[in-house]
């Protein structure tokens, strides 16, 4: 028998086995046996009651005989309701216990979650610190092996460690990893990353120098790129972008690059397209609008037409408010003519000494000077120069200034340059103020002055008119107090205002190629606020406010309306009287600086393609009897090179002139030689000097370079050398006449006029013509001239001879002939 007795061994039979994954920090599962508990099924033996919905009316049954003794109807229904209220509390209490034990499994998951992120950032922070430590050793090690002896070839070399590692120390040395630490890579994955592209391993210096083990870094759009196919992966196939429709500025012409830019298209895609319709170009080609028209169209966006002159839109000035404008300070220009004291009154009212500094005594620049009165007031100068040459220079000051001291000598009254001042004044419509200077000396006289002034419609108010005159000295300061009250005055009548809240405005009054600081522009702020670092378009030039200088060499940050500073920071020197603009950007001011470049440049290349090939040999025909005095001219400042060239021009006649070949700002460069030396010409510097290489090749060419200071000098030698071109002038000096009485027939000589001189003397080797009734015959040289049978010099007056014409006997009685010398006298301009 067995120990059974027949009875089922013991055994899981009342469940089931089953396998389940159980999962560990750091990656690590284990595969778990547990048995799940099967469900009693009860199942009713065959004629029992049917079940009740109450448990104890399923054991009771519903036969009333079979209910235990002494229990009621209202007894069993009792407790039937008790028993089904504590079968609602466990359901209850069950789903309780079941959210809570949830809630406390989410709790463990979001724990856990922290604690391995945690870890992973402790672990990742660790092994940073690894290398950085090992790097240091690393480089500890290289600078003790420079400075010691070489270490033995036993010695383990750091750097044959294994590429993207950095050696910590020796194999044997290094800790052991346990499971914890290793990480498990795929063996198709990339080195360093996880199947889902995360970093996962260690993170070397030199991984973090190559931007990680995949080599180079990404770059953002990259990264954004990925994200975006990653999203649309995980949404369930493949979004197509949306695509986007763009207004496309077009001008009259533009690049294929440039083109694809503005439509955020690709390149290689525009490219395509323009092949397609026969053109084979590339990015960098230009193509014609109607053809960027067809491809914009084509790729689905708008076109927008625009001019190229719609670039300098940008720089437009708008109306200002009301409630936005602030007084500004008044703008003086002090006019008039040459050393009648215009710049020793400025000095006078600034207390300074600018006349001692300029060569000669005279102003050769635009100053511009601000000075605060003893009221407080702030006053801007202009002191321009008072020379024939510096025209437009005058006419430039006039433009930008509020009002116009006319500065006349009252010892020299109104002079040539005074009456050109106040026609400037007149068309700029200035007000002025007269300063009578000069009041010092004994020759003063004003009231010449004032009625000199009448003559050009100028009446002061001492004359009942409604100009205002004061008498000064600035040798003695006589009315100054009086001259800046009336400047005063006038300011208070005009009320200048300006806002300056807004991008800076002004005029360039001057502009100069420095060596040190580069192309350097005297700018007079007329409006805004111009700022250190703006960026700003000037002319044709561009650049950024590298740094601001005032008028007494200070630098400041800013320079508010009516201020005159030095702005550093140009690409180039522009030109006096430019208008400076402040842009937003770079890249606007670049584009207008360009554009207006390019129009200057086509609008040269027009004036010359507008010479037909008659008109050129119209004009070499005129001038091939005119000689020309090629020079080059180099100044300091642009104001005094285009003056100078302007008295060039006036320099000349019908038979000579002088050529301005080139004329710049800044020192004499060697360029400068070549271009005087292939042309024969002279180089002409004001105020500058030639650098070391430049003196050095003229020397070994042999150009003649000529150092000037004053505009005077300058254009006295260069009169005189265009002189030197003109030829003699030749004339005529009549020393006799000779009336013919006979004609004689001489054998080996020819016919012989018998002539008695009648006035002066007749000389052998003077000039004669022969005159029959008032009319020249012939005009020629005497072959002989006798008196009686010898050959004679001259013959006096009342004394007969006989002459002979070389190669002419065409003589008569009653004929004259007229004797002259011919003299050559020097010519000037």
């Amino acid at each position: 028998m067995s120990d059974t007795d027949g009875k089922k061994p013991l055994g899981l039979g009342g469940s089931r086995p089953s396998n389940v994954k159980q999962s560990f920090s750091h990656g690590r599962t284990k595969n778990v046996v547990v048995e799940t508990k099967r469900k009693r099924v009860v199942v009713p033996k065959p004629g029992a009651a049917k079940p009740t919905t109450s448990g104890t009316a399923n054991r009771l049954g519903g036969d009333p005989s079979k209910r235990p003794a002494g229990i009621s109807d209202a007894e069993l229904e009792r407790r039937m309701k008790a028993l089904a209220m504590s079968k609602a509390r466990e359901a209850e209490d069950a789903a309780k216990r079941a959210a809570e034990e949830k809630a406390r499994a989410e709790e463990r998951d979001r724990r856990r979650a922290e604690i391995e992120a945690k870890e992973a950032e402790d672990r990742e922070r660790e092994e940073r610190a690894k290398a950085k430590a090992a790097e240091e050793e690393e480089k500890r090690r290289k600078e003790e092996a420079a400075k010691n002896a070489p270490a033995p070839a036993a010695s383990p070399d750091p750097a044959a460690a294994a590429p993207g590692e950095t050696a910590v120390s020796r194999p044997s040395a290094a800790p052991r990893k346990t499971d914890r630490d290793r990480d498990v890579k795929p063996r198709d994955s990339k080195p360093g990353r996880s199947d889902d592209g995360r970093r996962s391993g260690k993170l070397t210096v030199n991984d973090a120098l190559r931007g990680g083990a995949g080599g180079r870094p990404k770059s953002m759009a990259a990264m954004k790129r990925k994200q975006e196919r990653n999203r649309q992966k995980a949404m369930g196939g493949q979004v197509e972008r949306e695509k986007v429709v763009r207004d496309v500025q077009l001008p009259e012409a533009i690049t294929v690059g440039e083109l694809a830019n503005r439509m955020a298209e690709r390149v290689s895609d525009v490219v395509k397209s323009l092949m397609q319709m026969g053109m084979m170009v590339t990015q960098t080609q230009t193509i014609d609008a109607d053809t960027a028209e067809l491809i914009i169209e084509e790729f689905g966006h708008r076109v927008v037409r625009v001019s190229d002159a719609d670039v300098e839109q940008v720089i437009e000035q708008s109306e200002d408010k009301p409630a936005d404008l602030k007084p500004r300070a008044p703008i003086i220009t002090i006019m008039g003519h040459v050393d009648h004291g215009k710049t020793s009154l400025l000095d006078a009212i600034r207390n300074a000494r600018v006349v001692a500094g300029e060569a000669g005594g005279i102003t050769q620049h635009i100053g511009a000077y601000q000075v605060v009165t003893k009221s407080g007031q702030t006053l801007s100068f202009l002191d321009t120069p008072g020379h024939a040459a510096f025209t437009s220079m005058r006419s430039r000051g006039a433009q930008v200034t509020d009002i116009v001291v006319l500065v006349v000598a009252a010892d020299d009254a109104v002079m040539p340059q005074t009456i050109e001042a106040i026609n400037h004044a007149k068309a700029a419509k200035v007000p002025m103020i007269v300063a009578i200077n000069k009041m010092d000396k004994p020759s003063a006289d004003a009231n010449k002055v004032r009625t000199d002034l009448l003559q050009h419609e100028v009446i002061v108010e001492a004359m009942s008119g409604d100009v205002q005159d004061v008498e000064v000295s600035a040798q003695t300061g006589q009315g100054l107090d009086n001259l800046l009250d009336a400047i005063a005055l006038q300011a208070e009548i005009l009320e200048l205002k300006a806002n300056p809240d807004r991008a800076a405005m002004g005029a360039v009054i001057e502009a100069q190629l420095d060596v040190g600081r580069g192309p350097v522009a005297t700018v007079l702020v007329q409006n805004g606020t111009l700022k250190q670092g703006d960026i700003f378009v000037v002319g044709e030039q561009w650049g950024k406010v590298r740094a601001l200088i005032d008028d007494k060499g200070d630098r400041v940050k800013e320079a508010g309306p009516s201020v005159p500073v030095e702005v550093l920071g140009l690409n180039g020197t522009p030109e006096a009287g430019d208008v400076l603009n402040v842009t937003e950007t770079e890249a606007q001011a670049r584009e207008i600086a360009d554009y207006r470049a390019q129009v200057a440049k086509d609008k040269r290349a027009a004036l010359g393609a507008a010479t037909t090939l008659e008109q050129l040999m119209a004009n070499a025909k005129a001038n091939e009897n005119v000689s020309e005095l090629p020079i080059v001219v180099k100044a300091d400042v642009q104001g005094s090179a285009e003056a100078i060239v302007q008295a060039m021009e006036k320099i000349g006649n019908d038979e000579v002139r002088v050529r301005v070949l080139h004329s710049g700002v800044g020192a004499i460069t060697e360029t400068d030689i070549g271009l005087a030396e292939a042309s024969g010409a002279p180089v002409f510097g004001f105020n500058v000097r030639a650098n070391a290489t430049a003196r050095n090749s003229a020397n070994q060419k042999g150009v003649e370079i000529r150092y000037y200071s004053v505009i005077y000098d300058l254009v006295d030698d260069v009169k005189s050398a265009a002189s030197g071109l003109l030829g003699d002038e030749i004339r005529e000096k009549f020393i006799g006449y000779a009336n013919i009485k006979e004609v004689f027939k001489v054998t080996g000589v020819g016919k012989v006029a018998g002539c008695i001189v009648t006035e002066g003397v007749a000389r052998r080797s003077a000039g004669v013509r022969l005159l029959r009734d008032n009319v020249v015959i012939h005009e020629g040289t005497l072959k002989t001239l006798k008196r009686f049978k010898d050959e004679v010099a001259e013959v006096q007056s009342g004394q007969e001879c006989g002459m002979a014409f070389e190669n002419y006997e065409d003589i008569r009685d009653g004929d004259v002939i007229e004797i002259f010398e011919r003299e050559s006298v020097e010519r000037n301009l």
